[in-house]
């Protein structure tokens, strides 16, 4: 026990040095070591207030089994409460579906927003959202979205300056052949009322993160099948956008998230392999890259290195205080949570 602990205190204090930047672990640890459900997947994060953290993520018996809802947990003070349903699949008629993908957020006004899809799957699944003025005590009746709207795919939507919000989204064609990116708009009280068409070119694009530059400028990173982290720019808050291309981080078609910190600084999380025979392979390392322009990204920390196994699905935030908070899919059976310190830069 005495040996545990020091590794623990090791792990929790450790700085680990790149140039002039330095990471400091505050907290790694499982949301859960044990839950009602046999397989989960597909976390989000969201600030609640000072000291806590709000995580979702979908579980069930197995991915696309009807018994598939949106749990959640809250971390106060460090320690995470027991998880707890927050939406399913019932709709009015009585038939039950899978859920899929959680994306938490909160607008500036203090509307906790909960959006995921319902349906059989990622071809012909529906957008539904929640809603909670109380730091998700209690929620709203849930709303399904407008056909052609899906809200946010996987992750967390941006808010403009006027008010007005952004969901980076992606849809999937039935006959699998399609992947294609877009974004969608609310006012703030979170009433979609736009889409926005991106071209993708020949490029197969799903899963989009937002970034935001001090000069204006956006940046969507996205999920690509062709083995590699895609990007494009916009330079009038998201409402047209340039060509995509590849950036220089391989990606094993597997999600990724990414988020602007107030200092100018853009983190990246992804598995930095390429795709094997079976669509799993690729998973097993996760880092944390990061870049000041965009385009060039160096890694900083590694989250997870194996030589099997699945570790994918990031979800990355900054909370108010300056502190990083990153969860993520291990093994389909639990959500792992760092919190993160990047003292210099």
């Amino acid at each position: 026990m005495k040996t545990k602990g020091i590794i623990f205190i090791i792990l929790c204090f450790a700085k680990l040095s790149f140039g002039q930047n330095a990471i400091r672990i505050i907290e790694a640890n499982f949301i859960f070591t044990q839950a009602p459900f046999s397989a989960c997947h597909a976390s989000t994060l969201v600030e609640l207030s000072k000291g806590k953290i709000m995580s979702a993520w979908f579980g069930g018996t197995n991915e696309g089994n009807k018994d598939v809802c949106i749990w959640a947990s809250i971390n106060s003070k460090g320690s995470w409460s027991k998880p707890y349903v927050i939406a399913d699949g019932i709709q009015s008629s009585g038939a039950r579906f899978p859920c899929w993908n959680p994306v938490l957020f909160k607008t500036k006004k203090g509307l906790l927003i909960l959006h995921y899809k319902v349906g059989p799957n990622p071809r012909s699944w529906w957008g539904e959202m929640k809603t909670s003025k109380n730091n998700g005590f209690t929620w709203s009746a849930a709303e399904r979205l407008p056909d052609g709207l899906l809200g946010p795919i996987k992750n967390k939507p941006f808010q403009l300056a006027d008010g007005n919000i952004l969901y980076p989204s992606s849809t999937e064609s039935l006959d699998e052949k399609t992947w294609k990116i877009h974004l969608e708009k609310s006012n703030s009280k979170g009433k979609i009322f736009k889409k926005i068409e991106i071209d993708c070119g020949n490029f197969g694009v799903i899963q989009p993160s937002i970034l935001s530059y001090k000069n204006g400028s956006l940046q969507l990173l996205c999920r690509s099948r062709e083995n590699v982290v895609v990007s494009t720019w916009s330079y009038d808050q998201g409402n047209n956008w340039s060509k995509l291309s590849a950036l220089n981080l391989p990606n094993p078609n597997s999600g990724t998230d990414a988020v602007s910190l107030k200092n100018g600084i853009q983190l990246l999380v992804y598995n930095p392999l390429t795709a094997g025979k079976n669509w799993w392979e690729g998973r097993s390392v996760l880092k944390l890259a990061m870049s000041k322009n965009g385009n060039d990204w160096k890694d900083i920390y590694t989250l997870e290195q194996h030589e099997q196994g699945e570790y994918s699905y990031p979800a990355i935030i900054q909370s108010a205080d300056g502190v990083v908070h990153i969860s993520y899919t291990a093994e389909r059976k639990r959500i792992k949570y760092v919190k993160v310190k990047l003292s210099s830069y």
